[in-house]
């Protein structure tokens, strides 16, 4: 256990010092400070450049809202903030097998199984901080945009896509443990992405896999009800198993 708290302590200093600090974080605090004022602006900006015309079709459609704004954020991290982490991960495993740091960490009393748990953990729970934090800054920016942000909508929506973004890191875990290539991986793990979405067709794997996490943050995020409880759990099981597979065939890597 020592050894794992070591190496998780390195894998957070490691994401604090170099570019990981800024890239998904800074990305999703530009998303979060521009999304509720998108939001707010974008008829008039469509009324300006648009003519008349535009002007017509903006006068019968509904002024935004607060779920306008929410909307904005979940469309953002369901589209380029998981496709970002889906590209980030593919390399977790395979970069410091290529650059030999694996090896020089193995040869402490760390087992190969912890190394990779502790790597999954640690830059899932990044990844959550990071949402968390720039969630509460859209929260705060929708209310200063539109006088009124109910957090039920938001906080739902956020949850049901972090339950998304576990099981995909545990897909990226066991891609990136297989593979040598980050590009390979993170090919892979955009295909899942798209048989995931095209599994939510379905009602049964809509409502207990995690195809059903695809949808429901939109759709919380407006305010609509969504069952996330049992594609969620599922996530998180699937999520242990992967990372489990993962630390099964890194143990039978040759470094």
């Amino acid at each position: 256990m020592r050894a794992f708290l070591q190496f998780a302590w390195k894998e957070v200093l490691e994401i604090v010092r170099t570019w990981r600090i800024w890239v998904l974080p800074g990305m999703l605090l530009f998303f979060a400070l521009t999304g509720p004022l998108m939001a707010k602006f974008t008829p008039e900006i469509l009324k300006a450049v648009g003519g008349d015309q535009v002007a017509a079709l903006l006068k019968v459609m509904p002024k935004p809202t607060y779920l306008d704004a929410y909307g904005q954020w979940i469309k953002n991290l369901s589209q380029i903030g998981l496709f970002a982490i889906i590209i980030i991960y593919g390399g977790l495993i395979s970069s410091e097998r290529k650059s030999g740091t694996a090896i020089l960490v193995l040869t402490k009393p760390l087992s190969r199984t912890s190394y990779v748990f502790a790597k999954a953990a640690v830059h899932f729970v990044f990844v959550a901080v990071a949402v968390g934090i720039t969630t509460v800054v859209t929260w705060d920016m929708t209310r200063l945009v539109f006088g009124k942000s109910p957090g039920g909508p938001l906080w739902s929506a956020v949850v049901a896509w972090l339950g998304l973004v576990i099981f995909f890191m545990g897909v990226m875990t066991l891609l990136s443990s297989i593979l040598g290539s980050q590009a390979g991986a993170a090919g892979i793990g955009l295909a899942v992405f798209a048989a995931l979405s095209l599994a939510g067709m379905s009602e049964p794997l809509r409502r207990f896999t995690p195809a059903g996490l695809v949808q429901a943050p939109a759709l919380l995020a407006a305010g609509k009800a969504s069952a996330i409880l049992s594609p969620v759990i599922t996530s998180c099981g699937l999520a242990v198993l992967l990372v489990m597979a993962a630390a099964e065939v890194f143990r039978t890597k040759e470094l």
